[in-house]
């Protein structure tokens, strides 16, 4: 095998994540130590630790480029991992590893570029005859011409930025009167997020459903799908929990939605792991997104239902592998749900709420998996993203899937932060999610939850627990009074619930 040493370009579980499957494929791993996070876990998974913490700069390491290539030359890594986040869509970022003979374990610096810019993308899907709303083709300069499109294709229209993703520099505008103040809001925050303030206009679809498309390439040409995700449940545009595969598709759908992410994907030459992404109205038609080129945080469910490890294939693709299957091989099995347990204030717009994770359970039944980069003792910091563990369960089927979910969500055990646990516990029994007749607006329209203190959002954490005890226990042995727990505890129940 060509690639000896990767440098893990990131941190957390996703680091994690990529040095396992490094290991189990006796490739070595360089992992970077910074000052905000000297004692992080997944330091403790590589094989070589760089020192970064006396770095005086004020770019952060996981964002400097030519920091990141100077450590792999000094570490003698012969390649990169990006991870998610950070540099994983930076086309200069992986020309610059290139150049300097180190392998981006990514696609090619010119896919990255073209499907990275928005505006590019919708131009190369508008002439691969690929299903998309109705919009600009270009980016938009102004207010004034912004107002002209928008009357132009209807309201409401989403403003969206040109480049990156993640719903930064997004906007529903749904009247004339508002746009000049979206128009700015978006620009501003797709400068910040991206460097970029260019924006373009399409027409917003309303309560659709969000759907991906695994896809990998090799570099000989070879494109398959590995089946859809459904990612609807969202808050800014964010996703919180996913599944695959999607209750809302058939067989034929499913083919028929496969076939244009692989087309697109071809279309530019695609090589490693991405994401084609789709919105499908309630009509059960379907429009282009975006296409994400890295591997997404919700990777794991499509490794459960489809038995591949994406980050092995990833490795194996830059090391120039041809897959070792094709479109027909692939079979989806059983069903799979991952909850993004966050450090998140769910009452105050799931704002992030950093601070020590003072203790810490989490469950490892055989229908279980967890990625997670965080123990007891460890810090959520402002500097870097809010995630404290992905809970993924696997099931026979949805409901089965969904039952385990259950089970899962109340044996975690986390105090020192607030997190998305009571918002979860409550969603795995809420009827319209169980039903799976839900789409993006699910929480903006989720009324019952939006209460107006944190005794009342522990109260909707322990109404949900309470439901899950009724389904095995008579209410006689549930007396507990939470109002002075900062974070609901199972634990609480031990001694009188054998199941948690």
């Amino acid at each position: 095998m060509k690639i000896k040493r990767i440098l893990i370009a990131n941190r957390g579980e996703i680091a994690i994540r990529i040095m396992k499957t490094a290991r189990k494929m006796q490739i070595e791993t360089v992992a970077v130590k910074t000052a905000v996070e000297p004692n992080a876990l997944y330091l403790s998974f590589a094989d070589t630790v760089f020192d970064n913490t006396e770095d005086s700069s004020d770019i952060p390491v996981f964002l400097d480029i030519d920091k990141l290539v100077d450590i792999a030359l000094k570490t003698g890594a012969d390649s990169v991992h990006p991870g998610y986040g950070f540099l994983a869509e930076n086309a200069y970022f992986a020309e610059k590893c290139l150049q300097n003979k180190i392998e981006f374990i990514g696609p090619s610096p010119d896919a990255i570029y073209k499907m990275g810019n928005k505006t590019i993308a919708r131009k190369i899907a508008m002439a691969n005859k690929i299903p998309m709303a109705s919009g600009h083709q270009g980016n938009v300069s102004n207010e004034e011409e912004a107002v002209k499109i928008a009357e132009k294709i209807g309201y409401p229209v989403i403003i969206k930025a040109a480049s990156g993703g993640g719903g930064r520099g997004m906007r529903i505008v749904r009247k004339t009167e508002d746009m000049e103040k979206m128009f700015q809001i978006a620009g501003k925050e797709a400068e910040k997020a991206f460097n970029d303030p260019s924006v373009f206009i399409e027409k917003y679809i309303e309560n659709p459903k969000h759907i991906e498309f695994q896809i990998l390439g090799d570099k000989k040409g070879n494109v398959v799908h590995l089946g859809e995700r459904e990612c609807s449940i969202q808050r800014k545009h964010q996703k919180l929990l996913e599944e695959a595969p999607s209750g809302a598709l058939n067989e034929k759908l499913r083919t028929e939605m496969g076939k244009i992410a692989v087309q697109i994907a071809r279309a530019v030459g695609y090589y490693s792991a991405g994401t084609v992404e789709f919105l499908l109205d309630s009509e059960g038609r379907f429009y282009f997104m975006e296409m994400n080129t890295r591997i997404q945080v919700e990777h794991p469910v499509t490794e459960i239902i489809t038995g591949l490890d994406l980050i092995e294939q990833q490795i194996r693709i830059a090391n120039g592998e041809q897959l070792r299957f094709t479109q027909k091989d692939v079979r989806l099995e059983g069903w799979a749900i991952e909850c993004r347990i966050n450090a998140e204030d769910v009452q105050a717009g799931f704002a992030p709420d950093p601070g020590k994770i003072e203790k810490l359970s989490l469950p490892d039944d055989k229908y279980v998996r967890v990625d997670t980069g965080i123990q007891a003792g460890s810090a959520i910091v402002s500097s870097y993203d809010s995630m404290i563990a992905k809970l993924i369960v696997r099931g026979k089927d949805r409901k089965d899937a969904l039952q385990n979910c259950k089970k899962a969500l109340d044996k975690v055990w986390i105090k020192g932060v607030k997190t998305t646990l009571p918002f979860f516990r409550m969603l795995v029994r809420h009827p319209k999610f169980q039903s799976g007749n839900f789409t993006t607006a699910f929480i903006e329209n989720l009324d019952q939850y939006h209460s107006n203190s944190e005794y009342e959002e522990m109260l909707a954490a322990w109404l949900a627990t309470k439901l899950f005890v009724e389904e095995n226990l008579s209410d006689e042995s549930i007396n507990i009074d939470f109002r002075n727990s900062r974070e609901f505890s199972p634990w609480l129940l031990n001694k009188r619930i054998s199941q948690f």
